[in-house]
């Protein structure tokens, strides 16, 4: 028996059914790591396009690690590297950058730890974060005896993230750093959560309540690379870009 459905009734069913919200498991090609006519007319530029790593190299390093960082499916991952470890991989920008607005989002496996550098000077034998100022990535479930300053989104170890708006291990969040002069800001899932100038007197009586009295370089730098960091977690980044202000 032959059935005739009016494209009035598909319509109607159509209507009545709930609306599926796309994920990104439900995109085969998700667009990310892309920037709109707009956005490069706003002068931003891509750090990662989703495929090379053209544009990063390992911390006191000619090249990019060949051992722990990768690419797949467009995003940029770091996984522990087995056996004998060679040592921490962080990886930084090719180029230096003062004054910028930077805008990436990032997964933290469960457990993990992480961090984005910024004004970081690279120093044989002194490690990358000697120098360069960290705004923390963690997966906060996992750790109940931290200061309030080493949480995500902090500006680690000397200012706390408020409010504290990171998402759970294994989902994406959204930073944003700011640097205007010796002004900065932390945004973290679309919140400014921490606000700080450098080099005022505020400024260096934190550093000196903090491990980072020692070491004269740090955050001293008015230009420096981006890092990312290799703390011996998976971490996963994409839709790394910048803007010069």
């Amino acid at each position: 028996m032959k059935i005739c459905i009016s494209a009035a009734l598909i319509l109607s069913l159509l209507i009545t059914q709930p609306l599926h919200a796309i994920s990104d498991s439900d995109n085969e090609n998700p667009t990310f790591n892309q920037l709109t006519e707009a956005e490069i007319a706003e002068g931003w530029e891509l750090l990662f396009d989703g495929v090379s790593t053209d544009q990063w190299r390992g911390y006191n390093m000619e090249t990019f690690p060949a051992q722990g960082w990768t690419v797949e499916d467009g995003v940029l991952i770091f996984r522990p590297v087995a056996g004998e470890s060679p040592g921490p991989l962080d990886i930084i920008t090719k180029e230096k950058y003062s004054d910028f607005e930077l805008s990436l989002e990032w997964m933290i496996s469960e457990g993990g730890n992480s961090g984005i550098f910024h004004h970081v000077v690279e120093q044989p034998g002194i490690a990358i974060y000697w120098s360069g100022i960290e705004m923390q990535i963690l997966d906060n479930d996992a750790y109940d005896n931290l200061n309030a300053n080493q949480y995500a989104g902090a500006l680690y170890d000397m200012k706390p993230a408020v409010p504290q708006n990171a998402k759970p291990h294994s989902e994406w969040n959204s930073a944003k750093i700011v640097s205007d002069g010796p002004r900065m800001e932390y945004w973290q899932n679309g919140e400014m959560v921490v606000e700080f100038e450098r080099w005022t007197a505020e400024w260096y009586n934190m550093v000196r309540a903090t491990k980072f009295e020692c070491h004269p370089s740090f955050g001293n730098a008015p230009s420096g690379h981006i890092g990312l960091q290799d703390h011996g977690d998976e971490v996963k980044f994409r839709n790394i870009r910048i803007r010069r202000l």
